[in-house]
């Protein structure tokens, strides 16, 4: 699994007009290829009457698969530059498309490229860029003597996801790798070693991020 990754928090959408032609943008995170596939055929029957409905995503950890589609706009001027697009903010398993609504105005080839690609970097600003940060499940378990002490020096983390009480006190967070071993140590300092701590899997943290201009 990766440590970090790129990817986009949500769908977003956004439209702009160029020289009077519509340009829609879509940006979402994929989870397959084969969701990919399905919300470009949802995207064409609600945009069927649209000139065109172009297209790009990258899948995988390693990127390993990557398409795009012009649908019928010159080759090269459509679905590349918004895979450019997706490649420059290193995005992974993410879609984006862009329906093109013809407003009587050619853009040349070069206008094209601009268009799709300005398209696309709106439609992922609107999407909420960010990474995934894959991090530890840690539990501990104490006894309710040491909770207040406890309780404020959780205030430090800021993955703190649940607090179960029983016969005794256990907490569980989000650490990352590099914090572990202070964070062990502190604890075992706090409650003079009575306390337990377990590693129980792994789980990706979304954080957001600005897109880059």
């Amino acid at each position: 699994m990766l440590k970090k990754y790129y990817c986009l928090k949500e769908m977003g959408i956004e439209e702009i007009i160029i020289n009077k032609s519509r340009f829609i943008g879509l940006a979402t995170p994929i989870e397959s290829e084969e969701q990919a596939q399905g919300i470009i055929e949802k995207v064409r029957k609600e945009h069927m009457n649209a000139t065109h409905n172009v297209y790009a995503y990258i899948f995988g950890e390693n990127d390993q698969i990557q398409r795009c589609s012009d649908n019928g706009e010159p080759s090269g001027t459509a679905g590349k530059p918004v895979l450019e697009v997706i490649k420059k903010e290193n995005l992974k398993n993410t879609l984006v498309i862009v329906t093109r609504y013809f407003g009587g105005i050619k853009l040349g080839s070069g206008g094209l490229i601009r268009a799709y690609a300005q398209s696309a970097k709106e439609a992922i600003v609107k999407a909420k860029k960010g990474y995934n940060l894959l991090m530890n499940s840690v539990e501990i378990t104490f006894n309710y003597h040491y909770h207040g002490k406890i309780e404020n020096f959780l205030l430090n983390y800021k993955y703190v996801k649940d607090t179960v009480f029983t016969d005794k006190v256990t907490v569980k967070l989000l650490l990352e790798d590099e914090e572990i071993e202070a964070f062990k140590t502190a604890i075992l300092n706090i409650t003079a070693g009575n306390a337990e701590i377990k590693l129980t899997g792994k789980e990706y943290v979304f954080v957001e991020v600005a897109t880059n201009g």
